[in-house]
């Protein structure tokens, strides 16, 4: 049985490096996020599948400066692109995004993805990584794998929360994510449970969508990039959040840059835990 749909957000104790008095449920309804901006299909949909689609969150402007601002760094950068959490051969990889133009604060303080994400994990977070993807033609095919080995204490605790802000439009021939439905609930990680984590697995399906889309998923669902078969373009920012008390793929105190800090507001500099 899926958990209900919150009525409101649970109260939380004071966040450590939190402005005095002030906790996580009153940052995140600071930022907009109050729990009606997910609404009951996509609670439902990520309580039982693991994952929603959220059309048209990215308008017609703010798409263009994203897509501008993904190819600008990606060109500075060249072979260093990445370098903050990996460089992935065949694959135009972005990092610290957080840091690399304002343009991306909107992805990262999105009122709907911040009310998924407190759902799911359901204490208080902050930002895992801010990052870029977009596979060259013929690359971009991963094994199943989940976004954190982290134990839980069940199958219903939640540690981290990603979403996929698609820049290009998503199919299953340009290299879309593959999810398995519901494999959020399973205790085992696919490496233990297949022979061949590559393979197709018989119950996946493809989050796809056309550019301007989010997709929202547990970051325990089982899912992996695919082979960009086609010449196009497939660039998605990835933005996830995890659990306060664990680390950061990208720890934002170490990158932090003085302009960044500047145009924080107190809210925002929790979720960046800075």
């Amino acid at each position: 049985m899926s958990k209900p749909a919150h009525s409101n957000f649970a109260h939380e104790s004071p966040v450590d490096g939190a402005p005095a008095g002030l906790d996580f449920s009153a940052v995140v309804t600071t930022l907009g996020a109050t729990p009606n901006k997910v609404n009951a299909r996509q609670h439902r949909e990520l309580d039982e599948l693991g994952y929603t689609i959220i059309p048209n969150l990215i308008g017609p402007e703010w798409l263009v400066e994203l897509r501008e601002a993904f190819d600008r760094i990606y060109e500075e950068e060249g072979d260093q692109a990445g370098r903050e959490v990996s460089n992935v051969p065949g694959v135009r990889r972005l990092a610290d995004l957080v840091n690399k133009s304002p343009v991306f604060d909107r992805i990262w303080l999105n009122p709907e993805v911040l009310a998924a994400a407190h759902h799911l994990i359901v204490r208080p977070f902050k930002l895992h990584s801010l990052n870029g993807h977009d596979p060259r033609p013929a690359h971009g095919a991963q094994p199943l794998h989940t976004d954190t080995s982290e134990p839980r204490q069940s199958v219903q605790q939640c540690h981290v929360v990603n979403s996929m802000w698609m820049l290009d439009d998503v199919s299953p021939d340009n290299g879309a994510t593959r999810v398995v439905p519901a494999s959020h609930r399973l205790s085992s990680h696919p490496r233990q449970a297949m022979v061949d984590p590559g393979a197709p697995h018989a119950d996946e399906t493809y989050l796809t969508g056309p550019a301007g889309t989010v997709a929202v998923f547990n970051g325990h669902l089982w899912h992996s990039c695919t082979t960009n078969r086609t010449t196009r373009t497939r660039r998605l920012v990835h933005c996830a959040f995890i659990g306060r008390e664990l680390p950061q793929q990208t720890d934002q105190r170490r990158y932090l840059r003085e302009a960044t800090a500047r145009r924080l507001s107190p809210a925002a500099r929790l979720i960046l835990d800075v």
